[in-house]
């Protein structure tokens, strides 16, 4: 049987944390096998971000795969200026971001205000601090989860946020101190609830 996700070549070791800047390189030189290597390596946070942004399972891995297709499209002028992941969630990001606006949902992107129904998908049982800040996250306008996955998931500054999301770096720290406070008062009300 023909294996269409051959393993990397042997001189170049992917890491867990890091992309590994040789194989960055081999990727930048049109080495296909490298670009397989570095999705493998890289996938999985790929699909956490789109999951966690577009809160669909089918949609994320659309974003995901768009994602990669643009990356091996524009690898070969990338200026390594920032980490290879770095770059990759920026275009995890904006896709997803255009994908929600296509969806009619740019408005729930701009806002800052609470959603009106507050209803969880995920079911009541078995609760874990996991479970709670999952809940609660679903419960934030995407403008605010949009934020809070990207500065407190994968690190990205308030500036790097600002800029992938077009908006002022001021109104980045104003929705990340509003959804901070909502996921405390959130996950609070829901210890007190399960207190009784």
């Amino acid at each position: 049987m023909l294996d269409r996700n051959p393993p990397p070549r042997a001189h170049v070791q992917v890491s867990e944390d890091m992309v590994p800047p040789e194989l960055v390189a081999a990727c930048r030189r049109g080495d296909e096998a490298a670009f397989a290597a570095l999705v493998r390596a890289t996938y999985r946070r790929a699909y956490g971000l789109a999951f966690r942004l577009v809160r669909d399972r089918f949609e994320a891995e659309d974003v995901v795969q768009e994602a990669y297709l643009r990356m091996f499209r524009s690898m070969e002028g990338f200026r390594e200026e920032a980490r290879v992941e770095t770059w990759m969630h920026r275009i995890v990001t904006n896709v997803a971001i255009t994908r929600l606006r296509s969806r009619g949902l740019s408005a729930e992107l701009v806002s800052d205000e609470l959603p009106e129904d507050g209803v969880s998908p995920f079911p009541d049982t078995g609760v874990t601090v996991r479970d709670q800040l999952e809940r609660a996250l679903d419960r934030l306008p995407a403008g605010q989860r949009t934020v809070v996955v990207l500065k407190d998931v994968y690190g990205l500054s308030c500036r790097e946020i600002a800029d992938e999301l077009e908006i002022r770096e001021g109104a980045v720290k104003v929705r990340l101190h509003r959804a901070r406070k909502r996921l405390r008062l959130e996950i609070t009300e829901e210890d007190r609830a399960d207190e009784m």
